[in-house]
């Protein structure tokens, strides 16, 4: 059985490591753009596993050559959307598509509920089960409230 012994919601690469520092996500971000990838940063208060849609920041950054620029408009987002989470995606476009090849959050509210899972019996003694996160009950932007109050 694993364990999630950060007690972090696990969507992306490093979901099981502490928190990176600013540091090594400039280096996550220089490995990406060395490999050409385009960075596009996002936001979400609903960080269930099928919302994969999540807000964007901006528009995504083609054509840079230095992790800076992502770091400013990364501390930009951080400003504007400071208790919700965010991630950091890189896209490939070799295959003439875009397709995500990096992924991971890069902040997070301070208090994570987390998600339960509902069981229903349906159909004589057949299971059925849905996820549910435990912030959804609270109306969108209020969630995980301001400066980890709820």
């Amino acid at each position: 059985m694993m364990t999630n012994p950060i007690g972090h919601i696990t969507q992306g690469q490093f979901s099981f490591l502490p928190p990176l520092t600013d540091a090594e996500i400039a280096m996550q971000i220089n490995y990406g753009l060395a490999k050409g990838y385009a960075w596009s940063i996002e936001y979400t208060d609903d960080p269930h596993p099928r919302n994969t849609y999540w807000s964007m920041y901006g528009n995504p950054m083609f054509d840079l050559h230095d992790a800076a620029a992502v770091m400013l408009e990364l501390n930009a987002c951080r400003k504007a959307v400071p208790h919700q989470y965010i991630r950091l995606m890189a896209f490939d476009s070799t295959r003439g598509i875009e397709t995500i090849a990096m992924s991971f959050i890069v902040n997070r509210p301070d208090r994570e509920p987390g998600f339960m899972l509902e069981r229903q019996e349906v159909n004589g003694r057949s299971l059925r089960y849905t996820t549910r996160g435990y912030g959804a009950n609270q109306p969108e932007g209020e969630r995980y409230g301001t400066g980890g109050k709820t």
